[in-house]
């Protein structure tokens, strides 16, 4: 069997359009190919392997129907911040491995600053700390950015950063 690590490697999943749509494990994509709701458009040279048979790891992935795609939301949870941040701290732009990274409530929780897109940016440790229990007005400190919702543009992006590194997304992210 395959190492876990390579079953989480990020697959660009296509609509039937070829249009990008979203980004999964390489886990998920391997069970929509094998449930016959998507096809393997680009493979990985990692295999996986049953007692009967070896079977490569797919990188892009088409769904073989149209799907008609809702105004795409994201889950709020930690890992989703972090990308909408690009796991960059929004007070000193230092970029970190997301263990190194916190979040932080912008607007503090004890001031009822509510758990949400707007309010929550990914924060390094000592940022944190800095801020404590303040506004960033108050602690003398300035956001890059205005933490908003994850949109359809912030998932664009992210796909165009990862395919940055991987060769066979480039002819599918083409906007």
């Amino acid at each position: 069997m395959v190492g876990s690590g390579r079953l989480q490697k990020p697959v660009l999943v296509l609509n039937a359009s070829y249009e990008p749509i979203n980004i999964c494990a390489a886990r998920r994509a391997l069970v929509l190919v094998l449930k016959g709701v998507a096809a393997a458009e680009e493979e990985s040279a990692n295999l996986v392997h049953s007692s009967r048979y070896s079977v490569r790891l797919p990188s892009v992935i088409r769904l073989l129907e149209y799907r008609r795609i809702p105004h795409q939301t994201r889950a709020l949870s930690r890992k989703n911040i972090l990308m909408r941040d690009r796991y960059t701290c929004q007070y000193c732009l230092r970029t970190m491995a997301s263990a190194e990274l916190t979040l932080d409530h912008v607007i503090p929780r004890s001031r009822s600053g509510e758990s949400a897109w707007e309010n929550l940016v990914a924060c390094c440790h000592h940022c944190n700390n800095r801020k404590g229990n303040r506004t960033p007005e108050e602690a003398g400190m300035r956001l890059v950015r205005q933490p908003r919702p994850f949109s359809l543009h912030t998932s664009r992006h992210i796909m165009r950063l990862l395919g940055k590194s991987d060769e066979q997304w480039r002819k599918y992210l083409f906007y």
